[in-house]
Formats: structure tokens, C-alpha cells, sequence
């Protein structure tokens, strides 16, 4: 996994000196690795006992091994890059509009490959059944992530599997109020920490719902409050105006669960989404209109 996307899933399970020094390095990697241990804890204004805890924390055995990883991680970002032609990845105030499309292609592109890669193929395949069998899903996402929210909602439809995408945190408690062992919940979040996100599956999982969360902080409160983890590998950009990587990240896993739920159960499912594909080509302009 990519050292800087492991480190910004790991951010809720640093304390308050190590999180502060993620943060820096999130926002500058080169920071790592032109510098020392000593330089580094200089830069952050904390100290060397600091950053051996913190690199301990995100996984390495010291300074040496994570720093070695930061720079690997460099050195592919910038062979990716120089495919579509830029420097970095950030987007600057400055740049010109083919670089800002290479730039952002390069962070959808980085996020759909890191999900796939580090995808849990077992929990994939254990939603993925659990939706096909639902006799209802309710789903939640706040903010951007209501967008992938509202995809799983229209995919289901075309399968003809009942579900409900709640845009109110109000409504989509009181459908988790009415979970039941038949009932999916599932729910969307980049950063774990939605307040009403938790809340939801909390309740479903109290009324015995199966919980799911997609979310790319794997210890976060909304991931421990689902029973099935989804999770994401998506870093954003600094300078955003939105979801942009994180959006593609849960888009993907979408993807991955309604392309297997058809391909566990394709006798029964092709016949729906057929039709439904028939009940719109009617809107659709025909080819002599076209002309």
C-alpha cells in the first residue's frame, strides 16, 4: 500500500504529537526525505523520541524504514506523472487547464488502482451476497459521500432489490430504527468520523440489520460501528474544491458489488436489468431524429 494513503487511514489511531506530525507529512512527503530524524523533528517543531513513536505507530520499525518507504512511494508518483506529463500531483493556483485535467486524473486513476489492489475480497464477496438476499437495504452517505450513496440506490433498483438512499440523517435513522435480520444497512464515509453516519449503523446493528461501511479510515467510529468493513485507499489532493479521489475510491467499490452480486446470481438478475434497460429506451431520441 502506498505509505502516504496508509498513513492518512491510520490518522485516528495516532495521539494528538503524532497525528500533528502526520499531518505535515501529508501535506509535504518531500519533507521526509530530504531530511534527517533530527532535521525532520526540527521542522515539525517536535522531538526525534516524537517521530521514532510516530513511524513505530504507522507500521515501521523505525525513521530509516519509513523514510525508505516515503521515498519509494515518491519516485512511483513521479514515474506515474510523467506519463501524463506534469511534476506532481498537487494542483496549484497556476496551472494551466491540461495540466489541472492530468492532475486529477491522476488522483481518480491512483485511488481506483490503490482500492483494487488492497480490496478485502472476502468482505467484498460477504456484502455483495448479503445485498442479493436483502429484503430491503437502506443506505447513507453524507455530503459527497451521499453521490456513491445514490449510485448503490439506482444500481439495486435495476437489480430489484428494494432500497432507500437517505439524503436526511432523520430519515435514514428511522429506517434504521425498523432494521431487522433481513434488512442491509449500508453507509458511506470518507473521513469515519460523520457523526450521523455512526449513528445509523449503530441503529440498524442494534435492530439486528447487517451493517456495512465503506470508508477509508479503518479505525475510525463509523468503521467500528459497521460489522462489515469496505474499505477505501484514497488520498485527496490539498488544493480541492471537493471529493475527488475519495469519490472514485467508494465508486469503485460500488462497482465491485453489483458486478458480483450479477455475476453470483445472474439467472435471476439479468431479467430486471433488462427490463429496466427497456422501460427508459423509450426517452431515448431515435437514430432517425439523430440524423
Amino acid at each position: 500500500m502506498d505509505v502516504l494513503v496508509q498513513l492518512e487511514q491510520r490518522l485516528d489511531s495516532l495521539a494528538p504529537a503524532e497525528r500533528k506530525l502526520a499531518r505535515a507529512i501529508l501535506a509535504d512527503p518531500e519533507i521526509v526525505v530530504a531530511s534527517t530524524i533530527a532535521e525532520l523533528a526540527q521542522r515539525c517543531a517536535t522531538s526525534q523520541a516524537t517521530v521514532v513513536r510516530f513511524c513505530r505507530a504507522a507500521g515501521f520499525d523505525g525513521y530509516k524504514s519509513f523514510r525508505l518507504a516515503v521515498a519509494s512511494a515518491r519516485s512511483r508518483e513521479a514515474e506515474a506523472l510523467s506519463y501524463l506529463r506534469v511534476s506532481d500531483a498537487e494542483i496549484a493556483a497556476d496551472d494551466d487547464v491540461p495540466s489541472l485535467v492530468a492532475k486529477v486524473a491522476y488522483q481518480q486513476m491512483r485511488a481506483i488502482e490503490e482500492t483494487a489492489q488492497h480490496i478485502d475480497a472476502a468482505a467484498l464477496d460477504h456484502v455483495a451476497h448479503a445485498l442479493g438476499a436483502a429484503e430491503r437495504v437502506d443506505i447513507y452517505g453524507g455530503g459527497s459521500s451521499g453521490l456513491a450513496a445514490a449510485d448503490l440506490h439506482q444500481k439495486l433498483t435495476r437489480l430489484d432489490i428494494a432500497s432507500s438512499c437517505f439524503v436526511d440523517p432523520h430519515l435514514a435513522l428511522t429506517a434504521a430504527g425498523l432494521a431487522n435480520k433481513a434488512r442491509v444497512a449500508v453507509a458511506f464515509s470518507h473521513s469515519g468520523r460523520t457523526q450521523e453516519t455512526v449513528a445509523f449503523l449503530t441503529a440498524a446493528g442494534q435492530h439486528g440489520g447487517t451493517t456495512v461501511a465503506v470508508t477509508n479510515a479503518p479505525s475510525s467510529p463509523v468503521a467500528q460501528a459497521a460489522q462489515i468493513l469496505l474499505p477505501t485507499h484514497a488520498r485527496e489532493p490539498e488544493r480541492r474544491s471537493g471529493a475527488i479521489a475519495s469519490r472514485m475510491a467508494q465508486l469503485a467499490v460500488v462497482d465491485y458489488l453489483v458486478v458480483r452480486m450479477l455475476q453470483a446470481d445472474v439467472e435471476h438478475l439479468a431479467e430486471p436489468l433488462q427490463r429496466t434497460r427497456e422501460a427508459v429506451q423509450a426517452l431515448r431520441l431515435d437514430e432517425e431524429f439523430r440524423q
